[in-house]
């Protein structure tokens, strides 16, 4: 695969539990472009703002000023990122380096899945879904299919190439598993056995993952299946999936009463023999919910406080290589502040080095750096475009 060819790999991002953001509006329609066209665009937060690299050249080529602690996700196109604000959700035009003005407003924007042809939003405030065709945002804002949980919660939902709809069942306080709505919204099937259900990710087969601290709870074959992992207490809350592969990739934290778990291993899920096998990281190397992703062959990736990209085999669950990137770190505190973040798109693995201020590119096929950008302002999170292999 090319390096800069269209990218097979998602990543899937956590809620926002927001800071206060001043621009927000409400009227549909794309950006116009005043500038050169960003080619392959990055785009990277920071305090008070987006910055959008070109892909190709790695320079930063717009500079966007936005308040408040910022998201930001792939749309599933060739142009557009999501911008989760204090408003909603937002849409930037990466190519044209401009927020457009389609929004979906509401309360704690958490959650944007790609799958398939399909851009799902979660809006955690609200509990409203929204499903549609990424292909769409050219033209303005998308209506899509939509659906509201009865209760609104830190949520999440997938929707499979059949219509078929995974969503989480929980409330303010508690979040307790998912239910699955057939393409009329009829529901089909339901599993609350899955205790502080968190994150998604699809593997191949076309089988959805939800953590739960005392395992995942797997969706496949229009039934639900809890895989249990043995322990009283193991949290899986973030995952990351590969259509070319069965296993999934997972974090795995095991103190349930920690101020800040900083988890020694990783889990790898076989959601074709529902078995999680749990793997050490190297001694002393811990990582974050910004570190997971997965390589273009399927492999799972892990950006180590250690400073280094360690690439696991999945079928082996064997760490094969560990590549320097950044300098040794450690996890803040508070999950807002910033911390090495990782991105894939392609062969390409993108990771900022918030203490340098920079960001590398890093040539997944060799392991190598390919390219190394000083910023003007301390990285936060990092997004770009991705099309959908349907796109």
């Amino acid at each position: 695969m090319n390096r800069r060819g269209i990218a097979l790999v998602a990543a899937a991002s956590l809620a926002l539990a927001a800071c206060g953001n001043e621009a927000a509006t409400t009227a549909a329609g794309p950006a116009a472009s005043t500038g050169p066209a960003v080619k392959e665009p990055i785009a990277i937060t920071y305090d008070g703002g987006i910055l959008v690299l070109d892909g190709e050249t790695m320079k930063v080529a717009r500079t966007i000023a936005l308040a408040g602690f910022n998201r930001v996700n792939p749309a599933g196109d060739d142009s557009h990122v999501f911008v989760s604000t204090e408003a909603g959700f937002q849409v930037l035009d990466a190519v044209a380096g401009e927020m457009t003005d389609i929004t979906w407003p509401g309360a704690k924007p958490g959650h944007v899945v790609r799958h398939h042809d399909k851009t799902i939003l979660f809006t955690d405030g609200t509990g409203e879904v929204v499903s549609f065709d990424p292909k769409d945002l050219a033209g303005g804002k998308p209506q899509g299919r939509q659906y509201k949980t009865a209760v609104p919660h830190h949520g999440v939902a997938v929707e499979l190439p059949d219509g078929t709809m995974v969503v989480t069942v929980g409330t303010a306080e508690s979040r307790s598993g998912a239910l699955a709505l057939d393409k009329d919204g009829k529901e089909i099937a339901r599993n609350e056995d899955c205790p502080g259900v968190h994150g998604e990710a699809v593997a191949q087969g076309e089988v959805v993952a939800l953590g739960c601290e005392d395992g995942v709870l797997l969706f496949k074959n229009g039934a639900f299946t809890k895989v249990d992992s043995g322990r009283e207490y193991s949290r899986i809350g973030n995952q990351a999936g590969s259509d070319v592969s069965p296993v999934l990739l997972g974090d795995f934290k095991i103190e349930p009463d920690a101020e800040l778990e900083r988890p020694e291993n990783f889990s790898l899920i076989d959601t074709a023999t529902d078995k999680i096998t749990v793997v050490p990281m190297p001694e002393g190397v811990t990582y974050t919910f910004r570190s997971l992703n997965r390589g273009p062959k399927g492999e799972a990736l892990i950006l180590g406080t250690d400073g280094k990209l360690h690439v696991a085999d999945p079928a082996t669950a064997k760490i094969t290589a560990s590549w320097p990137v950044v300098a040794p770190w450690t996890e803040p505190l508070d999950w807002q502040q910033p911390r090495p973040a990782l991105f894939v798109r392609g062969d390409d693995a993108y990771i900022t080095e918030p203490a340098a201020k920079k960001v590398h590119q890093l040539d997944l096929t060799t392991g190598k750096i390919v390219t190394s950008t000083t910023l003007d302002a301390i990285p936060n999170e990092i997004s770009g475009v991705i099309a959908s292999p349907a796109s």
